[in-house]
């Protein structure tokens, strides 16, 4: 949660207090009615969503949190980044509607904890979503900050919630709370789809900072919760009949002093980690987004998301087949990038097979690591500057090309950025049509150009698409007809300028009809 609004009043010696008395209060709960009885389960494939809110993902090899490292090794576990403003804050408001919807702020609305914008109707949460379509399965969610209700993010569509007030209370007794009737749901009636939401971990960060004792200290009494809800699965006496998965994500991450809400690497920090039926075990792929929890709900209970339902996300055992994923062998650290650490191994001029890449007409000198179409990450490349938008190329995954003239030219140069991308020749021989998919961010500035083209059994390439406006971070499908007599067709994605702005190509994919 970002506290400018009133769920990070918490002061600083509430918080330190909380957390000393952790022993005691890690059991303890506050006096409530009993858990609420849910209708009976319906199916053998179970799903449980535990929402740990402000956990960054690099700290928890510093916690004892013997379970969620359980979890690594028994399951996938996927880090990545947020977005950053203007797209939405690294705010616990657009961060669970990204988790519980699947798709990123720019559909969903969110783009702060006021929550104006959203759209759930358009894009509802995963347990709303399930009510329509699935509406026999029993589905129960339990929250401490309350605005996951009554905005609608998480509640909508359960058969039965608790939701309880973590900012007038304390999120440490409401947390246990949470666990205890989540245990006694999980070991005691059949529900098939559970969410369960915690708030210390991430009071402790705003108040006493991520790099402290104490923040370490509340991620081992969640992992404890965490421990308790799995041994419940086990424990129940239908257990091994039943296909259970298991599925632990947060919203955002935190400054080492404490705080969210920004741009920089720490508080854009996220994971998502899963294990299951299908689900690999120990594996760390670099293609996991957010927006994935989602999509695997689906996919683990067996429903197919409709193309309408927009869903950005995919299951978190699916693999990117972009070619450029193959390249993690050969990324590199910085060169002349001096503020990016030296251990981040995130860049490479190494075209995927097949490809190539033209610089024939490019200047001399500059910054090294971007001189012509490159191949990055998210944490190399959104790292060279922040606040330009490069955080907004949310629909990339993994590995992406990218042509940046604006951090080429931050060392001296001469002559033009003026690279070309070119991909490798497809046959086409007897189709019609056919079609160039790729994702791109794009921004626009003075003279730059960025155009798609297309070359005809290895002929003069002909223009297909030039892009003269922002485009930020959005899916393209461009159809052509296949002319008389070509049996072959390559692309070629040519950009040139002179510290403007950049170009990012991602999923590359060509189908032929």
């Amino acid at each position: 949660m970002s506290r400018g609004m009133s769920r990070r009043s918490v002061l600083a010696t509430a918080a330190a207090a909380s957390v000393a008395a952790v022993g005691s209060l890690a059991t303890a709960t506050t006096a409530h009615a009993a858990p609420p009885t849910l209708p009976d389960g319906t199916s053998k494939d179970k799903v449980l969503v535990v929402g740990i809110d402000g956990l960054r993902h690099d700290v928890i090899a510093a916690a004892s949190a013997p379970h969620l490292k359980a979890m690594m090794a028994n399951g996938t576990y996927g880090t990545s980044l947020l977005y950053a403003n203007p797209m939405a804050a690294t705010s616990s408001g657009p961060g669970w509607s990204t988790i519980s919807t699947g798709v990123w702020p720019d559909k969903h609305g969110v783009k702060d904890n006021s929550f104006a914008g959203k759209n759930y109707t358009r894009y509802p949460g995963f347990l709303a979503r399930l009510a329509q379509v699935r509406p026999q399965l029993s589905t129960y969610a339990a929250v401490d900050w309350k605005p996951l209700d009554a905005q609608g993010t998480v509640t909508a569509g359960a058969d039965a919630k608790l939701v309880l007030d973590g900012d007038r209370d304390g999120y440490t007794g409401h947390d246990a709370t949470i666990a205890a009737d989540t245990e006694s749901i999980l070991r005691n009636q059949n529900p098939d789809v559970v969410f369960a939401y915690l708030g210390q971990v991430d009071i402790v960060g705003h108040n006493l900072g991520a790099a402290s004792a104490q923040y370490r200290q509340a991620i081992d009494v969640i992992d404890g919760y965490l421990g308790r809800l799995l041994a419940a699965i086990k424990a129940r006496p239908t257990y091994a009949t039943e296909r259970w998965t298991v599925i632990v994500a947060t919203d955002h991450g935190h400054t080492n002093a404490g705080g969210h809400g920004g741009s920089t690497i720490e508080e854009r920090r996220t994971f998502v980690l899963a294990q299951g039926p299908g689900i690999a075990a120990g594996a760390t792929p670099g293609d996991t987004r957010l927006v994935d929890v989602a999509a695997t709900v689906f996919k683990q209970l067996g429903i197919a998301p409709d193309p309408a339902w927009g869903l950005d996300g995919k299951p978190i055992q699916e693999r990117s087949t972009d070619p450029f994923e193959a390249l993690y062998p050969a990324l590199a650290g910085r060169v002349d990038e001096t503020g990016i650490p030296a251990g981040v191994l995130g860049w490479t001029h190494t075209a995927p097979s097949g490809w190539s890449v033209i610089n024939s007409a490019m200047g001399t000198g500059g910054v090294a690591e971007w001189r012509g179409w490159s191949f990055a990450t998210d944490e190399f490349w959104s790292r060279s500057q922040r606040d330009q938008s490069r955080e907004l190329n949310v629909r990339s995954r993994g590995i992406f090309a990218v042509a940046d003239s604006d951090e080429w030219d931050d060392k001296a140069s001469s002559g033009p950025f003026d690279s070309t991308l070119v991909t490798p020749a497809y046959a086409v021989g007897g189709k019609s049509t056919v079609t160039l998919d790729f994702t791109t961010l794009y921004r626009q500035e003075g003279s730059q150009s960025a155009r798609v083209l297309a070359s005809w059994n290895g002929g003069t390439p002909t223009l297909v698409r030039s892009y003269t406006s922002d485009v930020i971070s959005q899916p393209q499908s461009l159809g052509l007809s296949v002319p008389a007599g070509a049996t072959s067709v390559s692309f070629r994605f040519h950009y040139t300028g002179a510290n403007n702005w950049y170009w990012v190509i991602d999923g590359v994919k060509i189908t032929a009809s």
